[in-house]
């Protein structure tokens, strides 16, 4: 499985692409879309393009994405959610199933307690996929999200079969 994993932004998005077979992930590609200041619909646009090519050069099979987390600044969430809207457009242009998780289950799944800092989510990310290097927050979080689908997905395939070899015993 190949997992596109995003931490959108409306200046900074970060990307992560991992491989998972189960049992190991391997890093295949990660780093940050800088969509620029200025007009909104310029920024949405260089987003939509970065996005679309990731997705064309890796051939994600799925995609995990940060949920939006609603602060104080009502602006600043409106234009988050209109960078998640470029994503999740792309995700269903491309037949991509999506996922979405909350930065709580993503530290959750990297760090083992939902109240980690980024410094922490970047540490682990660097070790869990052996980088060279510590990730810049955003792609150490889509990183992270891409890390948490896949052991999600790990959780639901194991219930879905014990459940079908529980109704089959019946």
């Amino acid at each position: 499985m190949i997992i596109l994993g995003i931490d959108p932004g409306s200046v900074i998005t970060g990307y992560g692409v991992v491989a998972w077979d189960g049992q190991r992930h391997q890093h295949i590609a990660s780093g940050d879309i800088h969509s620029g200041q200025g007009d909104m619909a310029q920024r949405l646009h260089r987003i939509y393009c970065a996005v679309r090519d990731i997705i064309q050069q890796y051939q994600p099979t799925e995609m995990a994405i940060e949920q939006v987390f609603m602060g104080r600044n009502a602006s600043a969430a409106l234009k988050l959610g209109q960078a998640r809207s470029i994503i999740l457009l792309l995700s269903a242009m491309n037949d991509i199933p999506m996922s979405e998780y909350s930065a709580r289950q993503t530290k959750k799944a990297v760090v083992g307690t939902g109240g980690a800092d980024k410094n922490q989510v970047q540490y682990m990310i660097q070790k869990i996929l052996a980088l060279p290097s510590i990730p810049s927050e955003d792609s150490a979080d889509a990183l992270g999200v891409a890390i948490c689908h896949a052991h999600t997905r790990q959780g639901l395939d194991k219930l879905t079969r014990a459940s079908i070899g529980n109704d089959r015993a019946n």
